[in-house]
């Protein structure tokens, strides 16, 4: 079955969202029907572009497609969402996947309810790093990882946890594994050029004893998008931006009891545009009747992740010297 598909929200994500839509279409994997935003002219513009009709209003959607990409406000997402699922349109959802956890709790009742598919866009999972990674992936025990980006206009209605750190707490509990209880959780972060957290630390102890360290920040000077980790005789290093990983190993001693050094080996990918393999992935699924390959669950952890981050944060807020620098920055 050719599944009819719509971009819900096309703003500066949700573009990329119809060019993705649009070129799965020209391959014949999907029917590109329609795109929809509030902005008339962005709605008509996006349209034009490609070659699909246009609607402010997502209720006009329902009944003429199978799958929609949601790309709106996260504020938004909850009363779209369910109202889709429960009709039976399957939805990929932008993250975080709610505002609150009770929002999210109600999606994946709705995707329930309706039988539909709810997957979450944490598209780092589909990096072509992570990709070739994942396999070899065996009880990581500690990671460092720092996600820092050059400061922009965007997204300053949310904190740098929601924004990018979002991004790491999800994967580290992915790779570590879904099941796996965070015992504990210690944040700080700060306001540096906005009244919102522009630069955060995590610090997660998980139940099986894997710890990882989070730096997220939005106004650095360079873009970093970096991950390593150690597992059992490994060392793994991952850069998301150059889409390059490595796993140095500890080689076994000799028959005469050397140890002969440390190998490094640099695995290949296959170079596919991350939010490209994210929709393609949620179509396939939506299609086939397979599990969401980022479940509404997941999306649910990665948000409960970051509301424990936010909460941590908070009191070390009321810190006299933090709040010193809260105030400045506000006036």
């Amino acid at each position: 079955m050719t599944l009819r598909t719509a971009v819900i929200g096309v703003g500066h994500l949700g573009k990329q969202h119809a060019r993705i839509h649009s070129d799965l279409a020209r391959e014949a994997l999907i029917e590109f029907i329609s795109v929809c935003d509030l902005d008339e002219q962005t709605a008509n513009a996006i349209a034009t572009e490609r070659k699909v009709r246009s609607t402010t209003d997502w209720r006009k959607l329902i009944g003429k497609v199978d799958a929609v990409s949601l790309a709106v406000p996260t504020e938004s997402h909850c009363e779209i969402a369910c109202a889709l699922m429960r009709a039976g349109i399957h939805v990929l959802v932008e993250k975080p996947i709610a505002r609150t956890l009770a929002e999210a709790d109600e999606m994946i009742a709705a995707a329930a309810q309706g039988g539909a598919l709810l997957q979450v866009g944490h598209a780092e999972r589909f990096n072509p790093a992570l990709v070739a990674l994942r396999p070899h992936v065996r009880n990581p025990v500690y990671f460092e990882i720092h996600r820092v980006g050059e400061f922009t206009a965007r997204s300053l209605d949310i904190d740098v946890v929601l924004d990018l750190m979002i991004h790491d707490l999800d994967i580290v509990q992915w790779l570590v594994g879904e099941d796996v209880e965070v015992s504990d959780l210690h944040a700080v972060g700060i306001p540096i050029l906005t009244n919102k957290v522009d630069a955060a630390n995590a610090r997660l102890e998980f139940s099986s004893g894997a710890v990882a360290n989070i730096t997220a920040s939005r106004v650095g000077t360079e873009k970093i998008r970096k991950m390593r980790f150690f597992q059992p005789h490994d060392y793994v290093a991952v850069d998301y931006a150059t889409k390059h990983v490595s796993i140095s190993s500890l080689a076994p001693p000799t028959a005469s009891g050397a140890w002969p050094g440390v190998h490094t080996k640099n695995l290949d990918i296959v170079d596919v545009e991350p939010l490209r393999g994210e929709i393609l992935s949620f179509i396939e699924a939506a299609r086939d009747g397979l599990p969401s390959p980022v479940s509404g669950r997941a999306g649910r952890n990665a948000l409960a992740l970051a509301v424990r981050a936010l909460e941590r944060i908070a009191e070390h807020a009321a810190h006299p010297g933090v709040s010193a620098i809260r105030q400045a920055t506000k006036s």
